[in-house]
């Protein structure tokens, strides 16, 4: 007992305290354990389903890893043609890039030279390089005569025929250049009429142009005064038209309030005259009533004498009773003849009270008709008046519109001359620029040829070394900056460079300056 005690472990209390221990049901431990897996079964099932489910699933993701670099497997093998045929689609598509990259250097470069060879070609068609040219062939053409003179001079005596024969030919030749420079000077002349001609015109059309869009603003200015004038007229029009509308209606309604008018004092004498009808129907029905009355007294009374006359030995209860039906039928009659009567009247007032309500009802109709009537009028004058100002708002919006529509059209065309001024002047620029670049290239290819000339030979370079001078027009002159070089004789006013003729002489002729004055109109 000792030991035992000594050996117990101490347990909590299982049971809270003050209860009754009759009313606890102990159970063994098995069933305890029974009942508590039979309550966990669904979860427990549940959690091993998803244990079993996430097993599975990281065994597939282990076994998908495996086999991922594998290549003897279909997948693999798959992977592994696709691959290599990316690589080798990478590898055309790279050739292709270097081939169009050659291709587009070499159209690059063929592109230049054909540009070069333009600009080579176009600079020398200019007239300062076929002038230079025509020098360079004049002093080859001199070189190769002194050449040939010294070849027949040192081959043959010199004979007095043919240095004739030979100054004639110089004389000719020079002539012969005399006459194509002078060529070559009027059709530089004519080209700066050509020019002088078409700025002209262009000056022209543009005062034209001016002109016309004046006329056009002109010609819009009074479209548009006469559309006002035009708009107002159709107001105004309207207006008399709606107005005259206007009166007409009300005239209608104030004939039809008099036709209305009429028409009630027509009917009220109709139903005056329908009330005396009556009265006097009464007053008749009553004067017969009574004659009736007094009629059938009377016929009684023949009745009843002419009953005693005839039947004066009958007994009186047949007598009284012969009276009583005769009275009793008297009185049926009667009875009936005054039902019929009050029927009658009743069916007169019914009908005059039925003819009432209905005139009372029409009445009614008419005012509230007459009442829709004018509320429609209202509303319909209400209505054209809204639509009277929503279209003055609109012609006043076209009018804006039309107005800034003018404004902005007159924007744009002082807009347009300021472009197309702005545009000239850049070309001027740009023409001046490009006339400096080739004299520049001129002037290096000139030198460049002069002295390769000149160490070949220094007595025929002066044909050169005239036409590299600067400027075109033959003058003596400076030349102009900026105007393509022009050299005239005297400062002019435009580009064409025309002057006055050069005449080297040594003195005037005429020394009487008044004279010359007076003939020439100078008083």
């Amino acid at each position: 007992m000792k030991n035992s005690e000594k050996d117990e472990i101490p347990y909590p209390p299982l049971l809270p305290s003050k209860v009754d221990l009759q009313q606890v049901t102990i159970i063994p431990h098995t069933e305890w354990e029974r009942i508590r897996d039979s309550l966990d079964k669904l979860s427990r099932e549940a959690a091993a389903l998803r244990a079993e489910r996430t097993a599975k699933k990281k065994m597939h993701i282990q076994s998908q890893e495996m086999v991922k670099h594998w290549t003897n497997t279909y997948a693999g093998m798959k992977e592994q043609k696709l691959r290599a045929k990316q690589k080798r689609d990478e590898e055309i598509e790279t050739e292709r890039q270097i081939l169009d990259l050659e291709e587009e250097i070499y159209k690059q470069g063929e592109r230049k030279k054909a540009i070069e060879h333009a600009k080579q070609y176009q600079f020398y068609q200019t007239e300062r390089m076929k002038s230079f040219h025509s020098g360079l062939l004049l002093s080859k053409v001199m070189k190769e005569r002194d050449a040939q003179i010294q070849f027949k001079k040192n081959s043959v005596k010199s004979d007095k025929k043919w240095e004739e024969q030979l100054k004639l030919n110089i004389e000719k030749a020079i002539k012969q250049e005399q006459e194509k420079e002078e060529k070559q000077r009027r059709e530089r002349v004519a080209l700066a009429e050509d020019h002088l001609k078409q700025i002209k015109e262009r000056e022209e059309e543009e005062e034209k142009r001016k002109i016309n869009e004046e006329k056009d603003a002109e010609e819009i200015k009074r479209q548009n005064l006469l559309y006002e004038i035009e708009m107002k007229k159709k107001l105004s029009k309207k207006q008399e038209e709606i107005d005259e509308s206007r009166k007409l209606f009300f005239d209608h309604m104030r004939d039809k309030n008099i036709i209305r008018a009429v028409e009630q004092q027509q009917q009220e004498e109709e139903d005056e005259k329908i009330r005396k009808f009556i009265k006097a129907k009464k007053q008749l029905f009553r004067m017969i009533w009574q004659m009736l009355m007094e009629e059938r007294r009377e016929r009684i009374n023949n009745f009843l004498s002419e009953l005693m006359k005839e039947k004066l030995d009958t007994e009186d209860l047949l007598f009284a009773r012969d009276i009583a039906e005769a009275e009793a039928e008297l009185e049926r009659r009667e009875k009936e003849k005054c039902e019929k009567t009050q029927a009658e009247l009743k069916a007169i007032a019914d009908y005059r009270a039925s003819v009432m309500k209905i005139k009372e009802e029409e009445e009614r109709q008419r005012k509230i008709d007459a009442k829709e009537q004018l509320m429609a009028v209202l509303k319909a004058d209400k209505i054209f008046q809204e639509l009277e100002k929503e279209k003055k708002l609109k012609v006043s919006k076209e009018k804006r519109e039309i107005q800034d529509v003018h404004v902005q059209q007159m924007a744009i065309n002082k807009f347009n001359a300021q472009q197309s001024k702005e545009e000239e002047l850049d070309y001027w620029r740009q023409s001046e620029a490009l006339a400096a670049e080739k004299e520049e290239e001129f002037q290096k290819y000139a030198r460049e040829v002069i002295k390769f000339e000149s160490e070949s030979s220094k007595k025929y370079t002066y044909p050169l070394v005239k036409a590299v001078q600067e400027g075109v027009g033959g003058g003596r002159g400076p030349p102009f900056v900026g105007r393509g070089g022009i050299r005239p004789s005297y400062q002019t006013k435009d580009v064409t460079g025309v002057q006055l003729p050069f005449y080297n002489s040594q003195g005037s002729k005429y020394n009487d300056f008044q004279k010359s004055k007076r003939r020439l109109g100078f008083t």
